[in-house]
């Protein structure tokens, strides 16, 4: 007697699950890489990471997993795509089969140069040295172009590599939208630059002892939501989030004790993020209803906690008194000066820094060149110079050495070509969830000025962290604020905070 679509759903799932379990040892490896690994051990971490990928591949790619989701396909299970077993039929299916095109030696050659690429990037940061980073930035991108052509794609080989991280979405696409934004952008942050108002930017550079940054960044990620029962605050070079387990999210941040915003500002950005993973359906752990949609949906909760509440009037109206009670740095700074510092609007080098006007065109030059280098428009060798002349046309500034300019991200190092754009993406997103929440709930500043973040955080965990990826990106966007994706809220937003900033009221 054949089995049930009911008993060949569940093999899936015992089958994705499993292999979910060593996606996570790979995870918590790379975590460790990037936090505790002694130096030397690079080599065999290194070897570690490639054999799980490899496990991890093999699983992915199980004829016998193809054979099952092509029995469901047609099915009563699949019939909803919507539902909890259509979403994740939907999604397995579509996984499966991207990771069937990929040979298993290209997926192990990519692990591998990956991690070795990152300790490379690591000392290469340090000593301002791209020349001895650029061997295995050539040899990466060369493993993009075998990766993209490997998968297929109709119009760009860039749209082979950010399929993985914003499914559906297409470079022609990206060209539109960031192109309508910098539109909006740059008349915005001229008439700033025009405005002659500049807050005292120094109050944020003055002594603030790391272990008081630690403690209160830890006690404002709490209050926003992030459940330290379930996870952890450490350092590293080059903040990031991760989530070995369905209980264990890690986030980071870097500290400098004459830069308050670094650390504080990150600290709430990688909480955002760690909140969307903390608010994934545990029962759902391993399957496609258990994981987030996309990056760029995934940025947008960074994002959003660490700018549209973080940087708000309404919150440090209850966290300013505190911090003065915290930091001695603080005891001669009003609140509109503070507040105004940390808004400010300036063209800057490093992108974790930017402010939120300018932020969105350090990524719009990550994004140009990146895909110059992968569809060979740009050589490695040549990058440095084209990343400096880029940031002369969009910021007018220019980086005084390769560490705070070409090799200020880990991203590249690591291999994540097509990721960069979801943080616009993110952007974006935030804006627009911000605005249907406050539509929902109104009165969302009132609740900050209170310390209460409960209802904004209660209406995420409902309409977007519990989907998982029951919808794709622009379907959640469309079915949670009944319109599609748009640059609008953002713009709307920017003008909001930044026009009685810099307008002189």
């Amino acid at each position: 007697m054949a089995d049930s679509a009911e008993q060949v759903y569940e093999r899936v799932c015992a089958h994705v699950r499993r292999t979910a379990l060593l996606s996570s040892i790979e995870e918590l490896l790379g975590w460790d890489e990037r936090t505790m690994l002694p130096k030397g051990g690079g080599g065999y971490r290194a070897e570690q990471i490639t054999l799980l990928s490899g496990m991890v591949h093999e699983r992915w790619t199980d004829p016998r997993l193809g054979d099952w989701l092509g029995e469901l396909a047609a099915g009563p299970l699949a019939a909803d795509r919507f539902s909890d077993t259509g979403a994740n039929l939907r999604w397995l299916k579509r996984e499966h089969e991207r990771r069937a095109k990929l040979p298993k030696a290209l997926v192990e050659e990519l692990a591998r140069t990956a991690v070795l690429g990152q300790q490379a990037w690591d000392q290469a940061r340090k000593n301002d040295d791209f020349a001895a980073f650029r061997p295995l930035l050539e040899k990466l991108i060369g493993l993009k172009r075998q990766e993209a052509e490997a998968l297929g794609y109709s119009e760009s080989p860039y749209d082979a590599l950010l399929d993985e991280y914003e499914p559906d979405q297409r470079t022609s696409q990206l060209v539109e939208v960031l192109g309508r934004l910098r539109d909006e952008l740059v008349p915005l942050v001229d008439a700033i630059r025009e405005s002659g108002r500049r807050p005292d930017a120094s109050i944020l550079a003055r002594t603030y002892p790391v272990d008081m940054q630690e403690s209160f960044g830890r006690e404002a990620a709490a209050r926003i939501g992030f459940d330290f029962e379930r996870g952890r605050l450490d350092v590293t070079n080059h903040p990031f989030c991760c989530s070995p387990g369905p209980d264990d999210c890690r986030i980071t941040t870097r500290y400098d004790e004459h830069a308050f915003a670094g650390a504080f500002f990150g600290i709430l950005h990688e909480a955002g993020h760690g909140i969307y993973e903390q608010g994934l359906r545990a029962d759902q752990a391993g399957l496609p209803l258990g994981q987030a949609v996309s990056l760029g949906l995934h940025e947008s909760q960074s994002r959003m906690w660490e700018n549209l509440v973080g940087r708000s009037r309404a919150f440090w109206e209850h966290f300013f008194p505190l911090a003065k009670r915290r930091f001695s740095a603080l005891t001669d700074v009003a609140l509109d000066d503070f507040c105004f510092a940390i808004n400010d609007v300036r063209p800057s080098l490093i992108r974790v820094e930017a402010d939120e006007a300018t932020y969105n065109l350090h990524i719009l030059i990550r994004f140009e060149l990146e895909r110059a280098l992968l569809e060979d428009d740009l050589q490695a060798g040549d990058l440095p110079g084209a990343w400096n002349e880029k940031y002369r046309a969009y910021l007018g500034i220019e980086p005084p050495n390769d560490a705070d300019g070409v090799l200020q991200d880990i991203h590249w190092s690591a291999g994540l070509v097509g990721y960069f754009p979801t943080y616009t993406l993110g952007n974006l997103y935030a804006a627009q969830f911000f605005a249907r929440a406050e539509a929902d709930l109104g009165g969302l500043a009132d609740s900050f000025r209170r310390g209460d973040f409960r209802p904004l955080f209660d209406w995420l965990r409902a309409n977007i962290h519990r989907q998982g990826r029951r919808y794709s990106a622009g379907e959640l966007v469309e079915h949670v604020t009944g319109a599609p994706l748009s640059h609008g809220p953002l713009v709307e937003h920017l003008r909001g905070k930044f026009e009685p900033l810099y307008g002189g009221r």
